[in-house]
């Protein structure tokens, strides 16, 4: 798969393809049906498949108050995308500019004239534009070679959409929401020096902040984690991670404390894949260090009970 950041200049191989349009938060098994409707399209017609998607996603610019939401960062939102099988990813900057195109703006500057679109492959809840105002009607009207496929669109309320992933992670349902992925949920970031309290507990935790990827159900989860950099056939161990502001210890903002069992390396600045299994407990605010450190123990015996860890 080739990437490209911008729509100016694109080479003639990666233009006159199967487009299939959509921010994709997720890249959940609708989004996965859709590419692959539209792999078979581009198959029938002889041309290559690319997808067009947005960075940052629109929310980010069209409600910048709205509490974190997106189910994965730009990084992870690209390799799945890539595990679709598709030729070429367009990732234009969605900019007031880009976002001030009327809906016929859009259809002449980035799919006629900078992409070159052979056919168009569009959710039937799609829309774009200034004001969202062009649909799959609007694109009909324009002659653009179309094809609707029967989905919910990336922030619908059926049962298969980005909003009920949202859902299930807000309850802590990770069997549900990566049924509902196709894949296994995951946060993704570099560790950074903490207050090291995991340290004088006696359980040194490795700790990324959530930023702005939407915040599970606060708590504890038995997890596997990976470090990015020790390659890609390095093992997933078996982990405990509190995800939350500690209520114990009021953290300013809410963040990823995984304890790797039976780990001893140093690992600041290094790029942690943590992946939730299954929610023990919510955070709790415990009378005494002593009890917090009873639960702790508790809560990595059921981890690895769970996960099967010696």
């Amino acid at each position: 798969m080739r990437t490209f950041t911008t729509l100016s200049d694109l080479p003639p191989a990666a233009q006159d393809c199967v487009i299939v349009i959509g921010n994709f938060d997720g890249v959940h098994r609708g989004h996965q049906a859709l590419i692959a409707e539209a792999r078979g399209i581009a198959a029938a017609l002889g041309k290559k498949l690319g997808v067009l998607t947005f960075e940052p996603h629109p929310r980010h610019l069209l409600r910048p108050d709205d509490p974190p939401f997106r189910l994965t960062t730009p990084e992870i939102k690209m390799e799945r995308l890539a595990s679709c099988g598709i030729d070429y990813l367009f990732v234009p900057t969605f900019d007031w500019d880009f976002a001030s195109q009327t809906p016929g703006q859009f259809i002449d500057n980035v799919l006629r004239r900078a992409l070159k679109a052979a056919h168009c492959v569009i959710g039937n809840d799609f829309a774009f534009g200034q004001m969202r105002r062009g649909n799959a009607q609007t694109l009909q009207s324009s002659g653009m070679p179309l094809t609707v496929i029967d989905k919910i669109d990336d922030d619908g309320e059926g049962p298969l959409s980005s909003s009920a992933i949202r859902q299930a992670l807000r309850a802590g349902d990770m069997d549900h929401a990566n049924d509902l992925l196709g894949w296994p949920w995951e946060i993704r970031g570099v560790v950074q020096v903490g207050d090291r309290r995991g340290r004088e507990l006696g359980y040194p935790t490795a700790n990324v902040p959530l930023k702005d990827i939407l915040h599970p159900a606060y708590g504890v989860y038995a997890t596997w984690a990976r470090i990015i950099e020790d390659g890609p056939d390095a093992p997933w161990m078996p982990s405990a991670t509190n995800i939350g502001i500690r209520p114990m210890f009021a953290l300013p903002q809410g963040q990823v404390e995984t304890y790797i069992f039976d780990f001893g390396r140093e690992i600041y600045g290094k790029t942690l894949r943590v992946r939730p299994v299954r929610r023990l407990r919510g955070e709790a605010k415990f009378d005494s260090l002593d009890a917090l450190i009873a639960q702790i123990g508790k809560d990595c015996a059921e981890a690895r009970d769970i996960l099967k860890a010696p």
